[in-house]
């Protein structure tokens, strides 16, 4: 139905559209000034300014900046004071620059140690008046130029809210697209890591970085990831999920192909292990892609804590994951198509718990997980002096008070208490909302066809996890395809000695990133032995 709708729905008729040639700025001071007030309605927030410079006052000057967006002591100190008191108390006059360019009048003068752009359209004046930079315009010249004087307020680093960890770092991103950036400079002093910054949004004109490790990186991987971004063609970019979802492989699908991490110490170390992170301002969540399924069951903390223990309690978040997936729908099946597998003392306590419920087990479990569900999303979403409270009547409700109603049984709630608990162990909070919604997927099935249902249904998950592609790389490596060095950093986390690859799949060269001293020394020590 899809492949007929796009064959027969014509698109839009784009060939009688005539390009827009781009206006040049005027070579009066007024008019660019007032074409800048004109096109953003005369708003409050755009502050300009008039005066001459030289001893003379033969050259007049305009600056325009959006309040707000710039730092107003840094206007002060390297603009307008130079200007207007440094070049007027030059004994030059007009005719020392003929000859010269207009940029070339500025940095002869006070304008030496700041980053100017010339800028010779109205639409470039316009986008960088709304980025925090300031317009410098010279009378009778047609070309302004752009300085950096952004200092809008900024929230701090802090600890990131979704990924804590009790041993590692304590930074997280910020919604400042450069602050990020020096985050991972910080963290990879090398000249291969590289980052392309471009605009995506024909309105927000939201600046988008990708950074990636050069000669580490498979190139065919980033000009997707380039080719991808170049096509998004959309109003607005508010946020990093934007890009997820408009560059995603796979739409129909519960499992998230794009990884998201607001700490600087993962994105840097999917860099060096080949993948390309993508930084959008206004966001404190970089995207990281390839993803595959076992990165979202692993932590920053595996690595900062000894193999044995990060090995332990990566074996335990397989578990709760097949805990949060299929306990309620193993009940509901038990309970209703095969008591026989319930030893004889148990089957009576469940039986005469459920004795005075109305309800199959299915309507049980129904209640008890959306009961759950609206109860978590209204602890996220009141207010932090009201939300102790929530916590406090989900646990009358969820406990005794629906087991004493006749609601549910007891063995219910403790079923659901624990798919609860399971689903919080996931590193990941968008992979937690994956088993969220194939969890009722799983009690239906199991109330339908019993433990058939559920092996059906596992069968099928199983079949659709192979059929996934993150940027052309199998979702399930390296499980499937299989490969054997690579199972070193999967379900176990082998000593740091011992990680001397970096995955294969996603990087097809420079596999190799640990040099094995042990090794070395052990076949020195053998050969001092000979």
């Amino acid at each position: 139905m899809w492949k007929w709708f796009k064959k027969n729905v014509k698109e839009p008729n784009t060939e009688h559209k005539q390009e827009v040639k781009p206006q040049l700025l005027s070579s009066s001071v007024y008019q660019n000034i007032e074409y800048i007030k004109h096109s953003l309605g005369h708003s409050t927030d755009i502050v300009s300014r008039t005066f001459r410079a030289f001893e003379d006052g033969s050259i007049k000057i305009g600056i325009v900046y959006t309040d707000g967006l710039v730092n107003d002591e840094a206007i002060q100190a390297t603009i307008t004071q130079p200007l207007m008191h440094e070049i007027r108390q030059s004994s030059l006059d007009k005719r020392a620059f003929t000859g010269l360019s207009a940029i070339d009048i500025l940095k002869q003068f006070s304008l030496i140690n700041l980053e100017l752009e010339e800028v010779k359209h109205m639409h470039q004046v316009l986008l960088h008046v709304l980025s925090g930079d300031t317009l410098v315009f010279l009378e009778d010249f047609q070309t302004a130029f752009a300085i950096d004087t952004r200092g809008w307020q900024m929230r701090n680093i802090e600890e990131p809210t979704t990924q804590a960890v009790v041993r590692g770092p304590k930074e997280g991103f910020t919604e400042t697209l450069r602050t990020n950036t020096a985050l991972l400079r910080r963290r990879i002093k090398d000249p291969n890591l590289w980052i392309k910054t471009k605009p995506i949004g024909r309105k927000t004109q939201t600046d988008v970085a990708v950074a990636f490790m050069n000669g580490i990186a498979d190139e065919k991987i980033v000009s997707e990831v380039m080719k991808r971004l170049n096509q998004i063609d959309i109003d607005s970019i508010l946020d990093s999920g934007y890009i997820e979802e408009l560059i995603q492989d796979e739409t129909y699908t519960p499992f998230p192909t794009v990884y998201n991490s607001e700490r600087p110490d993962s994105i840097a170390a999917g860099l060096l292990e080949g993948k390309i992170a993508i930084i959008v301002d206004g966001s404190p969540f970089v995207l990281l892609v390839p993803a595959l399924f076992v990165q979202f069951f692993q932590a920053p903390e595996d690595y900062y804590q000894r193999a044995d223990f990060a090995t332990l309690v990566r074996m335990i978040r397989y578990i709760s994951f097949f805990l949060a997936l299929l306990t309620p729908s193993a009940y509901i099946a038990l309970t209703t198509y095969h008591q026989e597998m319930i030893p004889t003392s148990l089957l009576i306590s469940l039986s005469s718990q459920r004795e005075g419920v109305p309800f199959p087990a299915l309507i049980e479990a129904l209640i008890m997980e959306l009961t759950f569900e609206i109860l978590r999303e209204a602890g996220i979403r009141l207010p932090t002096a009201v939300g102790s409270a929530i916590s406090i009547v989900g646990a009358l409700v969820l406990g005794q008070a629906a087991v004493e109603a006749g609601l549910v049984s007891s063995a219910m709630v403790i079923v659901v208490s624990l798919t609860a608990i399971s689903s919080f162990v996931s590193p990941s909070f968008n992979f937690a909302i994956t088993i969220r919604m194939l969890r009722f997927i799983f009690m239906i099935l199991a109330a339908t066809f019993g433990l058939y249902g559920i092996l059906l249904g596992l069968i099928i998950l199983v079949l659709h996890l192979s059929s996934l592609r993150s940027f052309g790389i199998p979702y399930l490596t390296p499980m499937s395809p299989y490969n054997k060095e690579d199972q070193k950093d999967t379900i176990l986390r082998l000593p740091r000695w011992s990680l001397t690859t970096r995955p294969r799949l996603v990087n097809q060269k420079n596999i190799v990133r640990v040099n094995n001293n042990k090794q070395h020394s052990n076949t020195s020590n053998q050969k001092g032995k000979k």
